[in-house]
């Protein structure tokens, strides 16, 4: 099995086991891209916690499921964002006003659209979730 997109990989697992009503999630192959959103998550109270472990040498992040997420995913290709066209995603990815959030690679870090906004700088879209 080929794997190309980690992150993508990532979330689609845990969309899965949220439509499935599980409460734990095993994550593998890692990355710093995967724990930085899973902590935005974490933060917004998408998930409820997730640990990292190492076990036979490969790294597994285990995320505990709170049942909060509709959906969640990658957005591709990265599309860079300026500050003013934030709300143009907002409408295309997120289902209405001030529901989900929209995860922004900054030179200042991974963070959400708000944060984004308030800071008053552009990035790449990573991901979203509702």
């Amino acid at each position: 099995m080929v794997l190309n997109d980690t992150l993508a990989n990532a979330l689609s697992k845990i969309r899965q086991y949220e439509g499935l009503g599980k409460e734990d999630c095993a994550i593998t192959p890692t990355s710093k891209i995967i724990s930085e959103v899973l902590s935005l998550f974490k933060r917004f109270g998408y998930i409820k916690e997730f640990t990292k472990s190492s076990e036979t040498g490969k790294e597994i992040i285990t995320v505990k499921l709170g049942g909060m997420i509709n959906k969640c995913g990658v957005i591709k290709p990265r599309f860079s964002v300026k500050t003013l066209e934030f709300e143009k995603y907002e409408k295309r990815f997120l289902p209405s006003k001030n529901m989900g959030i929209l995860i922004v690679s900054t030179t200042e870090g991974m963070m959400d659209h708000a944060a984004a906004k308030e800071k008053k700088i552009g990035g790449k879209l990573v991901a979203y979730c509702y």
